[in-house]
């Protein structure tokens, strides 16, 4: 089994690509913009709703519930998508999924596909694969789009091109675009006149492709549907026009009934674009003569989810609807955008769901690209405890590389190890403690700690230090217990 998740696999550590993208003060500022727009559009319109709360318990619930009874959901949406005339297909991994859409695509001897609401195809790379093969995808969101003929990565779950301005979408366009046959002849960077550009370029392949690739935001086990949320209408396009529909869905987009569907067309809409509702709703079950693709396809993919929802302490991380909320209030999202998380899920939720999909084998950094602050829990419309989900997975992590001879060496293991120590004993803590006093005078200028030596230098690097008080805690506890001895 290949696990791949986007091109998480050789994208440098996050450490290394945040420092990079720290330099970028265009990206910075394009970033920071765009999410304190969303951000306050999500406030103004989560509070305007009196049951909030009771819509994120709900949802919370609902996610609780399907992910312990998953294998139940996943037959009973099998049956009913195969009973509408459907045809679901599993598969396992990255490569296994890609197999499978190229077979029904080379059965119709097609050569293009056009394609909607597809983060799960950027996880397994379907774009790259098809290529490969000679197949040309076109992507139809107009984000995507952008990312696209940009040659850029995704770098935010809802809005893809986040980081881009109109400026540079422009001149992406004027490169890519071509705009002589589309009547267009001086581009600008007005938004109304990008968009049209965007539109006219879009509506031929609508057209003429006869094969569309969709992700799903949810499946509903009841009835076989298949759910798109989006606010362009390039979806409703995708969805209806082609004769061959393909839909890629992430096993853990499942919920058990319709009825379900009320909480969270409530609650996704708010959390990812600040609207009470997306503008196109589109629902689907089956095949109907006549109206809509006369083939649809759905391939429900593991690609490391059932390795995570093992997990008791990690799996909550599946119950994600991808609303993006988490990115727009996490401060280290808004310094280093979302290209520095090297992976197609960005900020805190990127942070715990790609190191686990790919068994802590890669991105070991991500858990640590947190200040812990708690904001993404406190937006997250199906309350994802985030950092008590980061913590543990840093835990495992550390636990994981001191199990190896070469971790059990490294000098911070062996630092912490040392402290734990001391930690452990009141003796040693107050031997400790006279030492760092007597140590620490030499590096005090100003009443403050400016440089520490080696690798205690990181904690300095940022930050001015407050020395040791000559009396510790300890110390005073210790005389008040003399003090008020009888």
């Amino acid at each position: 089994m290949s696990i791949h998740i986007g091109n998480a696999e050789s994208a440098p550590p996050f450490s290394t690509a945040a420092h990079t993208a720290l330099q970028n003060q265009q990206l910075r500022q394009n970033v920071r913009n765009a999410t304190n727009i969303i951000q306050a559009k999500r406030n103004n319109m989560a509070g305007e709703l009196p049951d909030w709360e009771e819509l994120r318990n709900a949802g919370h619930s609902i996610k609780t519930h399907t992910l312990q009874y998953l294998d139940q959901y996943l037959e009973e949406f099998e049956a009913n998508v195969t009973r509408a005339g459907g045809h679901l297909h599993w598969a396992i991994d990255a490569d296994e999924a890609n197999e499978i859409i190229r077979r029904i695509i080379a059965d119709r001897a097609g050569k293009e596909v056009i394609k909607v609401k597809t983060m799960t195809s950027n996880e397994i790379r379907l774009n790259a694969y098809l290529e490969q093969q000679e197949i040309t995808p076109h992507e139809t969101d107009l984000a995507d789009l952008i990312v696209q003929l940009g040659n850029e990565e995704p770098s935010h779950i809802v809005v893809p091109a986040l980081h881009i301005n109109r400026t540079q979408i422009r001149d992406i366009f004027r490169k890519e675009l071509p705009l002589a046959q589309l009547g267009i002849e001086n581009l600008t960077d007005d938004p109304a006149q990008l968009a049209e550009a965007a539109r006219l370029y879009l509506r031929h392949k609508f057209l003429t492709v006869g094969i569309g690739i969709s992700g799903a935001n949810f499946a509903v086990a009841d009835t076989g549907a298949v759910v798109v949320v989006e606010s362009e209408g390039n979806g409703r396009m995708c969805l209806t026009l082609p004769d061959v529909l393909i839909t890629l869905v992430g096993i853990e987009k499942i919920v058990p009934t319709f009825r379900d569907l009320e909480v969270f067309l409530q609650t996704l809409p708010r959390s990812a674009t600040g609207e009470r509702m997306n503008p196109y709703n589109s629902i689907w079950t089956g095949v109907t003569p006549s109206d809509g693709p006369s083939e649809f396809h759905v391939i429900l993919l593991d690609n490391g989810r059932t390795d995570v929802l093992a997990n008791g302490e990690g799996r909550e991380a599946l119950a994600c609807i991808r609303c993006g909320a988490c990115l727009n209030a996490c401060p280290v999202y808004h310094q280093t955008g979302g290209i520095a998380y090297g992976s197609v899920y960005q900020g805190p939720i990127g942070a715990i769901i790609t190191p686990q999909l790919q068994s802590l084998e890669h991105s070991q950094t991500l858990p640590y690209a947190s200040s812990l602050c708690g904001a993404c829990y406190d937006v997250c419309p199906v309350k994802i405890n985030i950092p008590e989900i980061l913590i543990f997975l840093r835990g495992e992590i550390v636990r994981k590389q001191q199990s190896t001879l070469l971790g059990k060496l490294d000098p911070e293991n062996m630092a912490m190890q040392a402290m734990a120590l001391v930690f452990s004993s009141s003796g040693l803590m107050t031997t400790a403690e006279a030492f760092a006093k007597f140590a620490q005078n030499v590096f005090v200028h100003d009443g403050f700690i400016h440089r520490l030596p080696g690798m205690l230098s990181g904690w300095t690097n940022s930050r001015d230090l407050m020395p040791l008080p000559k009396k510790s805690f300890r110390d005073w506890w210790s005389h008040r217990k003399k003090d008020s001895a009888p």
